[in-house]
């Protein structure tokens, strides 16, 4: 999942921002309003906004009105250290899909990105099952025919992507994005490298390449 980070505190930032990459994801940061409006002009960028409210220029309920005023519905979660009620229904009432009060534990921030996920995709559970491939994101594992495969966090990337959209196509750049934050260089065959890898794994029949277009997995 790609994520975007809007906080303006340096250091909350970088330790959420380390934390976020660890666990897997892609993330990007901004530190101000404005910059969180103009990242979110190309809503397929990003999956997901972590918003502080209190930020230098737009309060963050300003900004999610803005851009849900634009109609962009990316999923967002506000992180604040704001505890009273009625921050917490004026930042719901803005857009919010769910509110975390500061300071946090960043396992309850995984596990609130993995409930909006699976809330907003309509699942009961976070495990992801595509024929005979299984993915459980939160332990970040998955099992090929009932057994546990060992995969690079970039490979699992690409996996998950893939069972996600099962039996449709996914763009090579869209997979592009979902693995490399703004910034970071990004060869060209690096999807190819790790669609490979992943057909090593699972079988060259698995995922399809779509010519011109990028990579489906077989329902």
């Amino acid at each position: 999942m790609r994520i975007l980070l809007v906080e303006d505190d340096l250091l909350l930032g970088e330790s959420v921002l380390a934390a976020l990459e660890l666990g897997g994801h892609t993330a990007d940061w901004v530190k101000d309003g404005k910059s969180a409006i103009g990242a979110l002009q190309n809503p397929l960028m990003h999956d997901l906004v972590l918003l502080d409210i209190g930020l230098p220029d737009i309060p963050g309920t300003k900004v999610l009105k803005k851009i849900r005023a634009d109609g962009i519905d990316i999923p967002t979660i506000i992180l604040t250290a704001r505890d009273a009620i009625s921050d917490r229904v004026a930042g719901l009432d803005a857009g919010a899909d769910d509110y975390i009060v500061k300071p946090f534990d960043i396992d309850e921030v995984f596990a609130r990105i993995r409930s909006v996920d699976r809330r907003l995709k309509g699942r009961a559970s976070d495990e992801l099952v595509a024929g005979d491939i299984v993915l459980k994101p939160a332990q970040r594992q998955i099992f090929f025919k009932g057994d546990e495969l060992e995969l690079t966090n970039n490979e699992f990337s690409v996996l998950q992507t893939l069972v996600e959209r099962v039996g449709s196509p996914v763009l090579k750049s869209y997979l592009e994005d979902s693995l490399y934050s703004w910034g970071a260089e990004v060869s060209s065959n690096t999807v190819e490298v790790y669609i490979s890898h992943l057909r090593k794994k699972l079988g060259r029949d698995v995922i399809k390449t779509i010519h011109g277009v990028g990579y489906r997995l077989e329902p």
